[in-house]
Formats: structure tokens, sequence, C-alpha cells
């Protein structure tokens, strides 16, 4: 396609933060790649899409447009008709269909145990958020990092409101019918069941798909070789 080597955009999920790419940035810039951590609002789908098309936009050159679990919903409806994005990378992530939202497809498998590690409280702008409760963060989230890490992960979580997970795509056609994509997620995986991840890669017709034995929903802290590997990639599909 081209020699120009694309920038890579990083988007967050749930209950994680731009710095949970932190270990993935490090090893992008020792192959050279220009990499740019999204700080996802969480707010609503649609609004969260539209920040992230301008982080793109700002960019002005092509990007591979990567998404850690609902930033997967994100990453779908952003890079929609946008030239800019050349292909899509899913880290533990949702690659929803027109009209699936993230509450649906994490309930279209059994084994996700989200659900009861969430706390949940009023916001002013109306309606929940949600954010996973302390104790219970390292079991659920993270379970194959240390606790140290994991204390400060959960400290340092971002909520997400109801709305966001409830939201349904509302792009005409999911980014990844006419983008090539790539599916990396771990076996052990508490929020998202593997089950789903390999449902949704394999409707997506997934250029590759890499499940890794152990690994949690943090994939992106606990494997980032693996994430890497999977990025790479999609970069070398876009400068073939």
């Amino acid at each position: 396609m081209t020699s120009e080597k694309p920038a890579i955009v990083l988007v967050h999920g749930a209950f994680a933060e731009s710095a949970s790419w932190n270990r993935v940035i490090r090893r992008l810039d020792g192959h050279g790649l220009r990499a740019v951590a999204v700080a996802n609002p969480l707010r609503n789908l649609a609004g969260d899409a539209a920040y992230v098309r301008d982080v793109v936009a700002g960019i002005g050159r092509p990007v591979v447009l990567v998404g850690h679990s609902y930033g997967g919903m994100v990453i779908t409806q952003a890079a929609a008709g946008d030239p800019a994005v050349r292909s899509l990378v899913y880290v533990g992530a949702f690659a929803p269909d027109s009209g699936e939202s993230a509450l649906q497809l994490s309930g279209k498998f059994e084994g996700s145990t989200l659900g009861g590690a969430l706390v949940a409280y009023p916001v002013a702008s109306g309606g929940n958020e949600f954010r996973i409760d302390e104790e219970k963060y390292h079991h659920q989230f993270c379970a194959d990092l240390d606790a140290e890490e994991a204390a400060l992960m959960a400290a340092t979580q971002r909520p997400v409101t109801e709305r966001a997970l409830a939201d349904g795509l509302d792009a005409s056609e999911p980014a990844w019918r006419t983008k090539p994509s790539w599916f990396v997620f771990g076996e052990q995986d508490r929020n998202i069941p593997p089950e789903a991840i390999r449902f949704m890669s394999e409707r997506a017709s997934a250029r590759g798909s890499r499940e890794v034995a152990g690994a949690s929903h943090a994939i992106a802290a606990s494997q980032p070789d693996a994430v890497v590997a999977c990025i790479l990639e999609a970069v070398d599909h876009h400068q073939d």
C-alpha cells in the first residue's frame, strides 16, 4: 500500500486509563512506531467515538486504531467511513455489529463475572456510572498482575456510565466489515467471555486472532508482547 508507517492510536476501555498502554507504547517505540494513547471519556458511545475521530484527524496521517474492552465499541464507530483508519486491532475488546451494545455482547455468552464486582452510583448528568470495587479489582480485572500494580490500577481506574455500555452501535456499517481486523485476548478474561471474543473475531473474518493462555482482561499490561505482535501484523498489512 504505502511505505509510510502509520501512527498507532490506542483507546482504553472502562475501568482503565491511558497509562494502561504504557508497556505497549514502549515496545512500539522500539519498532520505530509513533503511538498515541487517547483519554477515552467513557460517557456515551457517540460522543466517545467523535472524540477519537478528532484525535485521528489531528494526527494527519494514516493510523492503526486499537481498542481495549469498551474501547472496541468506540473504534468500531469512530473508524466507520474514515479513510485515515487503515486497520483495526481489538485487544480483549468488543467488535459490535450495528445496533449491538457492550451490555448485549457481554451477556451473549456465559462466563463474565463483572456484574458482581461493580459499584454503581448516580451522576449529575443523569443515570448511573460504574466502577469496579477496589477489593475485587485484582481478581476481576488483572489477576495475572502482581497485587501492588493491581492496587494502583484500581485506584486510577476511570468509571464508565451505564449509558455508554447500553448504547448500541449506530454506524450503518461497522468498520470491521470494510477494514482488516486483528484480535488478541486472554483465555482467563473475566470481563468479556473468551467465547464472545472468538465469536466476534470469526464474524469479522479477522486476519489474525491470538488467544493468550492464562491472560486476564488487562492483557495490554500483562502480555504486552502478544498485543504488540498483533499490532505489528496490522502495520505490516498497511505497508504491503
